[in-house]
């Protein structure tokens, strides 16, 4: 049986994670969508849980094999996508499917699903305050905070591509939104 799909995406730093989190502990209908990625796993990260980690050759045999439902090279021989296989088993207990991707993702995720799928575009108050929250977080260097602004910038011409865009201003504020629009949409009968 085919569920539903809530679909995130948003540029690095609006703070589509923290949202995220928040919807699944709030819905226990809706189930996290892990997806896969052909890097090595972080300090503290977990097979299964964070990602399902392939190596390049892995990935790209799955690929061929038709084993996701979406996959993209975000820098060459980095693959990051979703398995047919993590739809499946999250619909096959009953619940609904959360992804938390890319931009790029979420438009390929919502033209594969266009029936029963809601795309939300959480999109930052500005590019200054996207700036301050990714200084905040103390990963960026000043270049890679250069490329990661280059990027925002490019991937908010995409939110007209999506269902909805929440305006992640204050975070109170973007849970309770999200929590309404995601309440339409499972009351919603398809």
């Amino acid at each position: 049986m085919e569920g539903k799909l809530l679909i995130f995406s948003a540029p690095s730093g609006a703070g589509k994670t923290t949202i995220v989190r928040h919807l699944l502990e709030k819905f226990p209908q809706l189930e996290f969508s892990v997806s896969a990625c052909s890097r090595m796993p972080r300090n503290g990260e977990v097979n299964g849980k964070d990602y399902y980690f392939l190596t390049v050759d892995e990935f790209r045999n799955r690929i061929e094999k038709g084993e996701f439902v979406e996959w993209e090279e975000v820098y060459p021989g980095s693959y990051y996508g979703t398995l047919w296989s993590e739809v499946k088993r999250i619909w096959d207990k009953g619940h609904h499917v959360m992804f938390d991707v890319d931009v790029k993702g979420g438009v390929n995720l919502k033209r594969k699903f266009p029936n029963n799928s809601l795309a939300v575009f959480v999109m930052p108050p500005s590019i200054d305050e996207l700036r301050e929250r990714l200084l905040k977080r103390g990963t960026e260097t000043e270049e890679s905070l250069k490329v990661r602004i280059g990027k925002a910038q490019e991937e908010m011409t995409y939110a007209n591509q999506f269902d909805y865009v929440l305006t992640n201003n204050q975070v109170e504020t973007a849970f309770a939104e999200a929590e309404r629009i995601v309440e339409n949409f499972l009351l919603k009968k398809l």
